[in-house]
């Protein structure tokens, strides 16, 4: 046991991180990046059960309007998976819940490095101005754990919903940053694997999803 403990202190020894503003990676360089908002079918896109296995909604919540990848929330608990494997890269999303009276714990994620199933799985929490952190099942030294950074984050800069956030997701190695509206806020610094699969959640509340972007990381 204390062997485990130390190995997950090892990998969640995040960085001590500040608030400091950057601009976004997709303002810095705009080369290099390509769209993946699904099409009008979600073609290269598939709706996954979460958990894996479960039943699938009888009517699918995912849909494009207009500009928008637009989740209904009636649909479960699902996630929308880019069904193309990736390895290093940035992922710029931005996305706003719709605001419901009296509404709160508004709850959903962008993943990376998921397994095609999401076994494993590696998610940004977003909220209603809250979220920007890490957490997921994944692997430490080995072994299947359940892993939350929140506590290890920077706190107070995803807005409330109604409004845009932009997040970007940089997966470079081991390595897993995001980056919430100019700040870095989470670091995942020894993540096990090495590729996988990104995703968008539903999990009952209506969400909204623009400018998906990827771009591609070299060696």
């Amino acid at each position: 046991m204390k062997t485990i403990a130390c190995a997950l202190a090892l990998i969640l020894g995040c960085l001590t991180l500040a608030a400091q503003d950057t601009a976004s990676a997709f303002e810095s360089d705009s080369q290099g990046w390509v769209d993946a908002m699904p099409d009008l079918n979600l073609s290269g896109w598939s709706i996954l059960t979460i958990p894996p296995g479960g039943q699938p909604a009888s009517s699918p919540q995912w849909k494009r309007e207009g500009d928008l990848v637009v989740c209904d929330g009636k649909g479960g608990h699902d996630w929308l998976r880019y069904d193309r494997v990736l390895k290093d890269f940035i992922l710029h999303v931005e996305c706003r819940f719709t605001p419901i009276e009296a509404g709160k714990g508004y709850n959903s994620g962008i993943f990376v490095r998921n397994s095609p199933d999401a076994t494993f799985w590696h998610q940004v929490q977003l909220g209603g101005g809250s979220g920007g952190y890490f957490f997921g099942n994944t692997k430490v030294s080995g072994q299947v754990q359940r892993v939350n950074l929140r506590d290890q984050s920077v706190s107070g800069r995803v807005k409330p919903a109604g409004e845009w956030n932009s997040f970007e997701i940089t997966c470079r190695g081991p390595e897993l940053t995001v980056w919430t509206n100019g700040a870095v806020t989470s670091k995942m610094p020894n993540c096990e694997f090495l590729e996988g699969h990104i995703g968008l959640e539903a999990e009952g509340y209506r969400i909204e999803f623009r400018n998906l972007k990827i771009k591609e990381l070299r060696p």
